[in-house]
């Protein structure tokens, strides 16, 4: 399901954008000596294993003050999603060319995002001998597959709402996870562009299958009124997103349809047929789960009542969505529903 995934992008995103607060959660220390106003991300580094020959870029570089000092130090901060043999040797070799480069002290810290395997995962590269010790190089590690995600529930900090969906959750756990995170995201009030952010990594990492979604929808029913408005409003951006998915889907599939036809009329007819075909799912999926919102505030609704939702417009859905918080009784659905046509 997450083949496809940037994870290195999506990681480098959420730590860029909330340094500080990655820090306050798992790092406080740090922050006590760390001048806050002095951070500077710097250019991405790129190395070159010579023993693999393979490529490496650093994920994320902060140059930072001592607080009360004029000397700097860097924060280094590795992602990895997958468990790999010799990464404490890669994590070594960062170390000593960041120090080279920049003759600087490095905190390096690693993010471990993968579910398997759970053991601990090393953190220090050792280079020995018999009769004594040339290196020890340690670094810090978050391994989020052994973290419980309740453990972080009520902290006030938008990484542990994204990070959330990425901790140790039971299979049967996922639509409450996706709740709780969505719940705390709420409760920060951040801007549009972080919330967006962040509610787009938790989507990413927490997708529901059909039968979770029903799952969640009755976990999000227990929140408080204005908490429940505000994932209704993430969970309508999503649909929004998932329509233009959807169309840029179709397109690709409609040229692929009309070039395997040979003919510039297949092509343009498979475009028009992907674009419709695109819509369809987002607007129908849309619809699905305001049906399933209103069956559960206001019980089992007449199959002709469903009929009238199934056929209104995407934008009267959307309205429908915000107005379904001020309904108690079927009677109020009927009375919305003829206003469309009065």
């Amino acid at each position: 399901m997450t083949n496809n995934i940037d994870h290195d992008r999506l990681f480098k995103e959420l730590i860029s954008t909330f340094f500080i607060e990655f820090i306050e959660l798992f790092f406080p220390q740090l922050i006590d000596y760390l001048d806050r106003e002095s951070i500077t991300f710097l250019d991405k580094e790129v190395f070159t294993d010579v023993t693999e020959g393979e490529r490496y870029e650093s994920d994320l570089v902060a140059q930072v003050k001592f607080r009360g000092k004029e000397s700097f130090f860097l924060i280094h901060v590795e992602a990895q999603e997958s468990s790999r043999k010799w990464f404490n040797r890669r994590m070594f070799t960062y170390f000593a060319r960041f120090h080279e480069k920049f003759v600087l002290p490095i905190y390096p810290i690693v993010i471990f995002s993968y579910s398997k395997p759970k053991r601990a995962a090393i953190s220090q590269y050792v280079v020995d001998f018999p009769d004594f010790k040339v290196l020890e190089f340690n670094y810090q590690v978050v391994q989020l597959n052994r973290l419980n995600w309740r453990d972080f529930l009520n902290q006030p900090n938008p990484v542990a709402s994204a990070l959330m969906a990425k901790m140790n959750i039971a299979e049967k756990e996922r639509d409450k996870v996706k709740a709780e995170c969505l719940r705390l995201l709420i409760t920060l009030k951040l801007n549009p562009a972080k919330m967006q952010l962040i509610s787009g990594f938790i989507d990413t990492y927490i997708n529901l299958n059909p039968a979770e979604e029903i799952q969640f929808q009755q976990e999000i029913s227990t929140f408080s009124q204005p908490v429940q408005e505000g994932v209704m409003q993430i969970t309508t951006s999503w649909m929004r997103q998932g329509i233009e998915l959807g169309i840029e889907q179709g397109i690709e599939q409609g040229i692929e349809r009309g070039i395997e036809q040979g003919i510039e009329q297949g092509i343009e007819q498979g475009i028009e047929q992907g674009i419709e075909r695109g819509i369809e799912r987002g607007i129908e999926r849309e619809k699905t789960l305001i049906l399933r919102q209103i069956k559960r505030k206001l019980g089992e609704i007449n199959p002709s009542l469903e009929t009238k939702i199934m056929e209104l417009s995407i934008d009267d859905v959307e309205v429908l969505g915000e107005a379904l918080f001020d309904f108690s009784t079927v009677e109020d659905l009927i009375n919305w529903l003829n206003t469309l046509t009065a």
